[in-house]
Formats: C-alpha cells, structure tokens, sequence
C-alpha cells in the first residue's frame, strides 16, 4: 500500500521537524515547506494526499497560501486543515473543529490528533494511530 503523502507548511522549523519525525514513525510520507509564499509550488511538486497549512506565517497567510494551492487543477481535492496557535483547543472543540467553513486544529496538537484529522478527512484508517 502506498504511503499517505502529508505536506506541513509552517514557518516554525522545530515544530514542523517533531511533526515530520513524527508522522513518518506513523507510516506517513511527510514534506515540509517552513515558507508560505512556496506553498504552491511545493504542493504541486509534491503533490500530497493531505495538506496542514499555518494560518499566521510571516511570509504569508495560510488563507492566501490555501486559496493558491485550491486553484490548481491538481490540488484543488486536496483536503487542507489549518494549524494554528490563533484558535484556543477550547474554541475548536466547541466548533467541532470548524470555524469559517474551514478545518483548524489549535496548537499544540498531539500526533494522535493530526493522525484523527488525517483518517477523518480522507475517510479511511490509516493503521498509523497507536
């Protein structure tokens, strides 16, 4: 079976580095892109199954960067869910996690919470959860 290809757009170099680390002992293929402006040119190079894109990145916003990455033909069902320190665990669990029409998951998140959000939204077990 073939690997779930994840892309982490995040400018937190540590935190993408645990994550990354992380997702691949799970059994994911994991790319890291730690600037948004290159968001879409790495999605379309990578050309991933599941996408976690920061909402506040210095560069720029995870929304621009989202909006760019869904016009590409390619990618444009390609599900994204934003990672952000912006939104309390609270606030997400309150909203079932949606806010805006959008998928978030406040930081800091657990790993078995990434693998949930990865299983739920591309509707399928992934084995990888332990």
């Amino acid at each position: 079976m073939d690997k779930i290809r994840v892309l982490l757009i995040d400018d937190e170099p540590g935190f993408t580095r645990m994550l990354k680390m992380n997702l691949e002992r799970h059994g994911f293929e994991v790319m890291v892109e730690n600037n948004g402006a290159y968001a879409h040119t790495v999605a379309r190079d990578f050309l991933p199954d599941f996408v976690f894109l920061d909402v506040i990145m210095p560069d720029v916003d995870g929304g621009e960067a989202a909006s760019k990455i869904r016009s590409d033909p390619s990618l444009k069902d390609v599900p994204i869910v934003f990672l952000t320190a912006g939104v309390s665990k609270e606030t997400t669990r309150v909203k079932r996690n949606v806010i805006g029409g959008e998928t978030y998951i406040a930081k800091p998140a657990t790993v078995d919470e990434i693998v949930r959000c990865i299983e739920k939204k591309l509707g399928k077990k992934t084995g990888a959860a332990s």
